[in-house]
C-alpha cells in the first residue's frame, strides 16, 4: 500500500481470445498445431544446416539463425497461451509479465535488425557473386549476427524498463494473450504521454531504419538484376530474393501497425489478431517459404533421410 492508500498491482490477468470453453478448446487445438509445426519446421532447418557441410555458407548460417530466432520467438508466448486456453485461471505474476515482455521484445527487435543482415547477404550474393565468400567471411557473419542480438536485447531492456516502471495501481486485466507493451501500458494509473513518445521514437528507429536499409539493398539488387542479360539468370536472382521479401512483408507489416502509432489509437481486440501474424504465423511461414523454394534444403533433407545415398548408389 502507498501513502495514498492505493494497492499496487502484483499480478495481471490475461484475457486472451474468448471466455467460452468450447471456443477455447478449438483454439487450443489450432494453436497447438501451429506451435508444433513452427518448432518442428524451424528445428528441421537448424538440423539440416548443422549436419550438411554443403550448407555451411553465409546464406544458410543466417537462415539457421533466423530459424533459431523464430523457435525462441514462438516459444515465448505460445506455451503460456495454450495453458491459459484450458486453465480456469489466466493469471501471470508481475515479474513473469516483465520477463515475457523483455524476451518477446528482444527477439522481435533482433529479428527486425537481422532481416537487414539477410538483405545485405542477398545484396552481396547478387551484386558481387565472385567475391561473396570473401566479403561475407565467417568473422563478419558472426559479428553481424551478434550485433543483431545485442541491439535487440539492449533496445528491449529500455522498452521494458519504461513500460514496467509505470505505476500500476488499478485494473490488472490485460486485454491480450501475452504481456505486450501497449496492452500493459494502457493500464498504468498515470499520464503515459511522455513514455509513449519515447517508445514511439524507439519504435520508429527500430522499424523505419531497418526497412529503409532493406529497401536500399533491394534497389541495388534490382539494378544488378536488370543488367543480367539471360532470362534464366534473372529468374534465378529474383528467386533467391523472393523468400526473404515474403517473410519480411509478413513480419514488418503487422509489427509496424502495432508499434508505430500513438497509444490513443490502441484497439485491443484488433491488436490481438494482428499480433498473431508476426508472433505465430511468421515463424510458421518461414520454414515453409525457405524449404519449398530451396533445392539445397530439399537435397539436404533427402540426404539426411538416406534417400540421397540410395539415389547416388549403383
Amino acid at each position: 500500500m502507498s501513502g495514498k492508500n492505493q494497492s499496487w498491482v502484483c499480478e495481471f490477468i490475461l484475457i486472451g481470445f474468448s471466455s467460452d470453453p468450447t471456443t477455447n478448446s478449438i483454439l487450443f487445438i489450432v494453436f497447438l498445431l501451429i506451435y508444433l509445426s513452427s518448432v518442428l519446421g524451424n528445428g528441421l532447418i537448424i538440423m539440416l544446416v548443422c549436419l550438411d557441410t554443403q550448407l555451411h555458407t553465409p546464406m544458410y548460417f543466417f537462415l539457421c539463425t533466423l530459424s533459431l530466432l523464430d523457435m525462441s520467438f514462438v516459444t515465448t508466448t505460445m506455451p503460456q497461451m495454450l495453458v491459459h486456453l484450458l486453465a480456469h485461471s489466466q493469471i501471470i505474476s508481475f515479474a513473469s509479465c516483465c520477463m515475457q515482455m523483455f524476451v518477446f521484445g528482444a527477439l522481435s527487435i533482433t529479428e527486425c535488425t537481422f532481416f537487414v543482415v539477410m538483405a545485405y547477404d542477398r545484396y552481396v550474393a547478387i551484386c558481387y557473386p565472385l567475391r561473396y565468400t570473401v566479403i561475407l567471411n565467417w568473422g563478419l557473419c558472426i559479428r553481424l549476427a551478434a550485433g543483431s542480438w545485442i541491439c535487440g536485447f539492449f533496445s528491449s531492456l529500455l522498452h521494458t524498463f519504461f513500460t514496467m516502471s509505470l505505476p500500476y495501481c488499478g485494473p490488472n486485466r490485460v486485454n491480450h494473450y501475452f504481456c505486450e507493451g501497449p496492452s500493459v501500458r494502457s493500464l498504468a494509473c498515470m499520464d503515459t504521454h511522455v513514455i509513449e513518445m519515447v517508445d514511439l521514437v524507439l519504435s520508429v528507429l527500430l522499424v523505419v531504419t531497418p526497412i529503409s536499409l532493406i529497401v536500399a539493398s533491394y534497389i541495388r539488387i534490382a539494378i544488378a538484376i536488370l543488367k543480367i542479360k539471360s532470362a534464366e539468370g534473372r529468374c534465378k536472382a529474383i528467386s533467391t530474393c523472393a523468400s526473404h521479401l515474403t517473410v519480411v512483408t509478413f513480419f514488418y507489416a503487422p509489427a509496424s501497425y502495432i508499434y508505430m502509432r500513438p497509444n490513443s489509437s490502441y484497439s485491443p481486440d484488433q491488436d490481438k489478431q494482428i499480433s498473431l501474424f508476426y508472433s505465430a504465423f511468421t515463424p510458421l511461414l518461414n520454414p515453409v517459404v525457405y524449404s519449398l523454394r530451396n533445392k539445397d534444403i530439399k537435397r539436404a533433407f533427402l540426404k539426411v533421410m538416406g534417400y540421397g545415398r540410395c539415389a547416388s548408389g549403383p
